[in-house]
């Protein structure tokens, strides 16, 4: 029997959960937009790549499955990930940030 999660597993476990491809496309984007101490990777530029002919996922897929919950698997590794998405009255596209942690 397997038993409850520990918090400190979640990360792992995530990670399963979510196709590398997801990874492989958030990877390219923080390369892509790194500035030597971090990058800011918008979740439109995402989603376009995930469902381009490259990779064919639905958008609805992403959406329900939540692959792009990544943070806790980057903060695994050795990022500091902060999402930050418009509120009500607001109008700005969506977006990560990684930073290095210190």
């Amino acid at each position: 029997m397997a038993g409850p999660i520990k918090p400190e597993e979640v990360a792992d476990l995530k990670i399963k959960t979510i196709p590398e491809e997801v990874f492989t496309v958030f990877n390219e984007q923080i390369a892509k937009n790194f500035s030597g101490n971090g990058a800011t990777v918008y979740q439109e530029k995402v989603i376009e790549v995930l469902t381009s002919e490259r990779f064919n996922l639905g958008r609805r897929q992403i959406f329900d499955n939540h692959w792009l919950d990544v943070e806790e698997a980057y903060r695994a590794t050795g990022w500091k990930v902060r999402y930050d998405k418009p509120g009500y009255n607001e109008s700005y596209e969506a977006y990560f940030e990684f930073t290095r942690k210190k």
